[in-house]
């Protein structure tokens, strides 16, 4: 557990707010679970809004460096994504995606939640994008829309099924899709 009470919180709300929801987790679960009184939690975060943003923009950030780093010790080639994604399905925590669930919780697109978890698929489609281009494959962009349907499907899948073999199943047709594009010359 983080020393400071900031660390704390954030460490507190991220694992409550993906095991069981950002509705459910009312701050005083959060605040009796840190063990940080509710004067210092509302220096660090004015409001639960303003923590739920913390936790999602501070997850988006290791999430996205964890899927790079995968991606790039399973050889660096963009099927390599849903590689990464099975070993992601099989850890015994696995509850989806945090950012799918926030944009499901949070339906309101103005909300600060949502935006923060709608630009993390935004910043996922784009390191898509740079992968497929680094594999010289034609139309990048339209692949990478296509590549991130295809991992939010097994996400939600995996869920449901309870089981690492949809992303499988999307690498399948990933490949599918690259096949059927001529590369870049």
């Amino acid at each position: 557990m983080p020393v400071n009470a900031r660390d704390r919180l954030l460490a507190t709300a991220e694992e409550l707010f993906y095991a069981e929801g950002i509705r459910a987790v009312g701050v005083e679960r959060i605040l009796a679970e840190s063990g940080v009184g509710r004067a210092s939690m509302y220096r660090h975060f004015p409001s639960k809004d303003d923590l739920v943003v913390a936790v999602l923009e501070a997850r988006d950030r290791r999430w996205r460096s964890w899927l790079a780093e995968r991606v790039e010790a399973l050889g660096g080639h963009p099927l390599t994504v849903f590689d990464a994604l099975a070993e992601r399905f099989e850890r015994e925590d696995f509850r989806g995606c945090a950012f799918i669930n926030t944009m499901i919780e949070s339906a309101d697109p103005d909300s600060p939640a949502h935006r923060v978890a709608a630009a993390h698929k935004e910043h996922v489609v784009d390191y898509l994008e740079q992968l497929l281009t680094a594999a010289g494959i034609a139309e990048p962009a339209v692949q990478a829309g296509r590549f991130a349907l295809l991992m939010d499907g097994a996400i939600v899948t995996a869920l449901r099924e309870r089981t690492p073999a949809p992303a499988g199943r999307a690498r399948h047709l990933a490949q599918a899709l690259l096949a059927a594009v001529p590369p870049t010359t």
